[in-house]
């Protein structure tokens, strides 16, 4: 049963070319199903998580990861009794807009893209779901609800200052409404998003040697949950023992955000999802203790794993990838592929627009692709 305050889709704000309703699905599992069936969906499987993406097999990737955090948010969302429809589609459709090379590469699509209003994957995943995806006859983008618009753009809480241009060009036209808290739905899918790469990132920093499985188990949490399966299995094989470690570890994250939401929810007075979303506060967290341990352990990779050298040393190659390529296509954007070709027309020289054309179509590239490109225009 849902909650007075869960988001409800027979009374979504609806979509801004009006369609007929699904007779079987909800409004909100529309949209979750139009994200996955999206081109920039199906490239997150070759753009990088931590590790750039054909590094190894075994590593997580954008979309993987977005997978993993869509099943934690649709527990969570369950045990709230919130609508697993929005959630989980906020959840997939978070990281939509991360250009190759994950954090590295929208670091320095962010400095080439600095005297053109900047670079955001949040703003970034809002211009493909409402105008870069163009498959359908009637619209450009996936036509999303507001909700889902509205979660997508502000599932880590109201954007405010200077707007990303993607995100100032749309609002502009269609109000998300970004000074305020998003759904509780939106909420849950960002606390997902923590969950999930605390916990693989964890995972992945193993198996790439970078991290030290006995310094690993002196961390919070971790370290009860290591005890934990070597009490109950005493003498379990490395690999088996890791696995049933950190599902513990994930565990108790997730038992953590339902509990400490639950009291939130109930104390919070709110009686629909627009006293959620005018409350001033998140209403989905951890607990205090649980955030305090999770510094810990986000330092620990911090230090362990995004900064080990063979880490920054492949980040100095990808930014130097993006850095070498955009000047290119700025430079020269008839090398744009045909289908681009109408946009470059309709900037008519125009630096800003060029600039914003590009981004585009480099913010888009799978890492592999990157890697080719480059090696097609620069040799």
């Amino acid at each position: 049963m849902q909650a007075a305050y869960a988001s409800d889709p027979a009374h979504a704000r609806g979509r801004r070319v009006q369609e007929e309703e699904s007779a079987f699905r909800s409004a909100f599992q529309r949209d979750r199903d139009r994200i996955i069936h999206a081109s920039a969906f199906r490239r997150l499987k070759h753009k990088t998580q931590v590790f750039v993406e054909h590094e190894g097999d075994y590593y997580r990737t954008r979309l993987t990861h977005s997978i993993e955090v869509g099943q934690v948010a649709r527990t969570i969302a369950g045990a709230l009794g919130l609508n697993d429809g929005l959630t989980e589609a906020v959840a997939l459709a978070h990281d939509l807009g991360h250009p190759p090379f994950g954090h590295t590469g929208e670091d320095a699509l962010h400095v080439l893209m600095a005297p053109y209003g900047g670079f955001d994957h949040n703003a970034q995943a809002i211009k493909i779901v409402t105008r870069l995806e163009c498959h359908y006859a009637d619209f450009d983008g996936l036509n999303l609800t507001w909700e889902t618009l509205e979660g997508i753009a502000k599932h880590n809480g109201p954007v405010t200052g200077d707007l990303p241009y993607a995100l100032a060009e749309y609002t502009a036209l269609h109000d998300l409404e970004l000074d305020t808290h998003a759904s509780a739905e939106a909420q849950v899918a960002a606390l997902s998003d923590d969950i999930a790469y605390n916990n693989h990132d964890l995972h992945d920093g193993l198996r790439a040697g970078l991290i030290d499985e006995e310094a690993m188990c002196s961390l919070p949490i971790v370290s009860d949950a290591f005890a934990a399966v070597d009490a109950q299995y005493p003498g379990l094989d490395a690999m088996r023992r890791r696995h049933e470690g950190l599902r513990r570890v994930f565990g108790a994250m997730v038992s953590d955000v339902i509990d400490t939401s639950r009291a939130s929810l109930d104390g919070c007075g709110a009686r629909n999802v627009a006293d959620i979303r005018h409350l001033g506060r998140p209403v989905i967290r951890f607990s205090d203790a649980m955030w305090a341990d999770l510094q810990v352990i986000r330092h620990f990779l911090f230090h362990n794993m995004y900064r080990a050298p063979s880490v920054m040393e492949k980040r100095e190659e990808v930014t130097q990838i993006i850095h070498d390529v955009f000047p290119v296509f700025l430079n020269d954007p008839s090398l744009l592929p045909d289908r681009w070709q109408a946009d470059v027309a309709r900037a008519d020289g125009n630096e800003t627009q060029l600039a914003r054309i590009v981004c585009d179509y480099v913010s888009g590239m799978t890492d592999r692709f990157a890697f080719q490109e480059h090696a097609r225009l620069l040799g």
